[in-house]
């Protein structure tokens, strides 16, 4: 099965925010693909990427994650 990691985002609001969140995570080695809701504030990361480096992603696009 693949690894899959689901984060918390605070912050989007716009398709815009989505398409951001999504760049910055599927240009990271380990991921995958990565699908953000912006309904539910979350992003969905397939592959097995180091969390940490997941958050600092996001961080660094402008978004704070919450869980």
């Amino acid at each position: 099965m693949m690894a899959e990691t689901v984060l918390k985002i605070e912050g989007m609001t716009c398709t815009h925010c989505k398409k951001a969140v999504e760049s910055a995570l599927k240009g990271l080695s380990g991921v995958t693909g990565a699908q953000v809701d912006l309904a539910r504030k979350e992003a969905v990361v397939a592959g097995p990427a180091d969390r940490a480096l997941l958050v600092k992603a996001i961080a660094k696009a402008g978004y704070k994650v919450v869980g």
